[in-house]
């Protein structure tokens, strides 16, 4: 399946409260990366999205964060700007290095402690323990996710963090790390089978579009209680516009596994990175990303371990 480290010069780190359900997890790129982004659910969370846009300055990122906390988990990526200004990384705008640390956040206030969020310090230590080595799971900002909360939170499961990558003969290699917390169920894209989602009482997995058909008139879950949000890496040789195209394309692989993707509730948001060393098409690399995002989040579901109250996919 490999990991989203196969891409040269990413590493990635993780760091959680365990007891308090939530986390934070770093993309750090050795050398600075063209980034782009897209942002497709209706209740974001996010920072330096704007400044990633294809017609604004900024070319290349030094780290991607991801997080927990609602938007109070933003605030882990000031500990990983100052890990990277301790080291002298950072757009040299002449009176200084800037870090450029764009992130996304996903909200897990509905489980563990909702008064402990991911932090600078939080942030910081990600970057301390950054690896080529991704751990899947209940780590990092997939510490406290959850998915299927159609029914509420009494009958979700437990979502996570997950990996994949593809390596092609021409060297050309793509890979995805995403946090899985989404307001849908999951499906594996091959069988059309529902891996995780909301449970009934005798532990049937509901279809989530069915079940708002049939209850239409229901109150919603509090918007922006969810959130699926990512990083696809890759080592083509590409421009900021296409780098964001392969972020854009990447999102069909989050709507093949994730039903309903991209809804009120979610703030489903995927950035791309691109290093620069392998030509490639920007169909073929966006395609190959949304592959793997699939891959991801199929893994993150499988791979994570239940909490009080909400089973994961081994349970059930």
């Amino acid at each position: 399946m490999g990991q989203l480290t196969d891409v040269p010069g990413v590493r990635v780190g993780h760091a959680q409260q365990e007891g308090a359900l939530t986390g934070c997890t770093v993309i750090l790129a050795d050398k600075p990366m063209v980034c782009g982004v897209d942002v497709r659910g209706a209740a974001p969370g996010t920072r330096e999205t704007d400044l990633l846009a294809p017609i604004n300055l900024v070319e290349r990122v030094h780290a991607v964060l991801l997080s927990g906390g609602s938007a109070f988990g933003l605030q882990a990526a000031t500990g990983v700007m100052a890990y990277l200004e301790e080291r002298g990384i950072g757009l040299d705008t002449g009176d200084a290095r800037v870090p450029i640390v764009p992130a996304a956040v996903l909200y897990d206030l509905s489980v563990g402690d909702a008064a402990v969020r991911p932090d600078d310090t939080m942030g910081y230590r990600a970057c301390e323990v950054a690896s080529t080595e991704v751990a899947v799971g209940n780590v990092g900002a997939g510490c406290g996710a959850t998915v299927g909360k159609a029914l509420g939170m009494a009958h979700a499961m437990k979502g996570g963090i997950g990996t994949a990558s593809v390596r092609l003969s021409d060297g050309l290699v793509v890979g995805a790390l995403v946090a899985v917390n989404a307001y849908g169920h999951i499906v594996d894209p091959a069988s059309g089978d529902i891996v995780a989602g909301p449970r009934k009482g005798d532990g049937t997995l509901v279809d989530t579009v069915a079940w708002l058909q049939d209850n239409s008139d229901q109150k919603l879950t509090f918007p922006g209680a969810n959130t699926t949000i990512g990083v696809i890496a890759t080592n083509a040789k590409m421009s900021k516009a296409r780098t964001t195209k392969v972020a854009q394309m990447a999102q069909d692989g989050l709507a093949r596994t994730v039903v309903p993707a991209h809804t009120m509730m979610d703030g489903d948001t995927l950035f791309a990175l691109a290093g620069g060393q392998v030509q490639a098409t920007v169909d073929l690399v966006g395609a190959l990303a949304a592959n793997v995002v699939a891959e991801a989040i199929l893994q993150a579901v499988t791979a994570a371990k239940s909490i009080p109250g909400i089973p994961s996919v081994s349970d059930v």
